[in-house]
């Protein structure tokens, strides 16, 4: 069997990471359903400011798309080395959203989005805790499309 390389290595996590936002680009999916609705953009796409900001548990669907941005912008400055700590719990202090707001919340999103996936294609290589950084970049957005469509399926019952 062969071994791949860093380059494969990280193109692969570039893949994983555009299903996790993009849904996937092909019929079959690594683990999200299949069709462009199948990522988290075209999972946030279908909602509004209302249904963003139903608190569903102790969070709301809004809650976490800051949580995901601010983890996606920490993660990136720890790729390019940055060790500062960053303080999770203030990540979570957006509940409720207008439609400005939640507009500009998934516009900060994508944004974040554009920035990790530049900085693993330049820094991810460069050593294991850059590539750990990006892996769990990758899980850490895998588990919230799974936590707001956990949501998103509670809203359409009670809704």
């Amino acid at each position: 069997m062969a071994v791949i390389g860093m380059r494969e290595m990280v193109e692969q996590v570039l893949g994983v990471l555009a299903e996790a936002f993009e849904g996937p680009h092909e019929s079959w999916s690594y683990f999200t359903g299949t069709g462009k609705d199948g990522g988290l953009f075209g999972t946030l796409e279908r909602l509004d400011a209302h249904a963003a900001s139903c608190t569903l548990g102790r969070t709301s669907i809004a809650a976490h798309v800051n949580h995901v941005t601010f983890g996606l912008n920490a993660s990136a400055r720890w790729i390019e080395g940055d060790r500062t700590t960053h303080s999770l719990s203030e990540s979570w202090n957006v509940s409720a959203v207008d439609e400005r707001e939640w507009r500009h919340a998934r516009e900060q999103l994508r944004a974040a989005y554009r920035d990790i996936r530049r900085v693993i294609e330049l820094f991810a290589m460069e050593n294991e805790e850059a590539m750990a950084g990006a892996v769990g970049a990758l899980a850490h957005v895998a588990y919230h499309l799974g936590a707001i469509r956990q949501k998103i399926s509670f809203l359409a019952v009670v809704g």
